[in-house]
């Protein structure tokens, strides 16, 4: 009786994380590859020590999926559909993973404050950003997918720190919203549907700092990629751009070849294809 009752717990503790937010693979939740042009999920990052596959998870339904980095507490890259904002404001909230507390918890994601009321006690931070990480860090809390790309209810989910990084406040407020603006405008005026990547390079000791204790890396570029299908399904355009995180606040476009160069600089593993095909018919 012993045994079968181990056997069952070990059942258990095993179900949420095949059926929740965080997965062993994107290919677990089927909902979760809609968020890949064709499905196809890009090799970058896979390698990446500790990381976290999220199925982005609010108000039951999914949003967006993001590769998280657990050691350095940023994102490696979160990937979602463009949609048209119908407004909505800026919420009010941050949210943090739960499962990446316990896997046992609930796969939607949370208020990190009223998470750490419903658990007191529980110290919620080790593998992921707390909001009073970002206080009074001199560091935006930059969203890699951002909230105006999307209506509500998902432009309230990309309030998740899983899907910021400590972001130059110039940058974040100048360059970069601009060109995520006119990403807005291009999607409308020529895509059926865009696809799109938004990431971040980890720097190699560049931290915010609480109580002596390196918690958030501050990246040291971010990066984006897109690919634009038409009505069926073909792709007709596509591109990307790479920032420096500081005060330079410039935002350098380039094309997904050039943009590969780019980010093979930053890892040892096959960076592979982002699209499917390149984003080529």
């Amino acid at each position: 009786m012993q045994a079968l009752a181990a056997l069952c717990f070990l059942v258990l503790a095993h179900l949420p994380h095949l059926r929740g937010d965080v997965v062993g693979s994107f290919q677990d939740v089927p909902q979760c590859l809609d968020f890949f042009h064709k499905g196809t999920v890009p090799k970058w990052g896979e390698a990446t020590p500790g990381a976290a596959r999220l199925c982005q998870r609010f108000h039951n339904s999914y949003h967006f999926a993001t590769l998280y980095d657990t050691h350095h507490r940023i994102a490696v890259y979160s990937a979602y559909r463009f949609q048209t904002s119908n407004g909505g404001g800026r919420e009010k909230r941050w949210f943090v993973e739960p499962q990446l507390v316990d896997l046992s918890w609930g796969a939607d994601m949370k208020d990190g404050y009223w998470l750490g009321q419903d658990h007191p006690g529980v110290y919620l931070g080790e593998r992921q950003a707390l909001n009073e990480d970002y206080t009074h860090s001199g560091y935006d809390r930059g969203h890699l997918n951002p909230n105006g790309h999307h209506p509500v209810p998902s432009r309230n989910a990309t309030f998740t720190l899983t899907n910021v990084v400590p972001q130059n406040p110039k940058l974040n407020q100048n360059a970069w919203r601009i060109y995520e603006s006119q990403l807005t405008d291009l999607f409308n005026a020529r895509c059926a549907q865009a696809y799109v990547l938004v990431g971040a390079i980890p720097s190699t000791d560049n931290w915010i700092v609480k109580n002596n204790v390196k918690r958030v890396n501050i990246p040291d570029y971010l990066w984006n990629a897109y690919c634009c299908l038409d009505n069926n399904g073909r792709p007709i355009h596509s591109g990307g751009a790479t920032a420096l995180n500081t005060e330079q606040n410039r935002v350098d476009r380039r094309t997904l070849a050039d943009l590969k160069r780019f980010l093979s600089q930053y890892t040892n593993s096959p960076e592979g294809e982002l699209f499917l095909n390149n984003c080529e018919a």
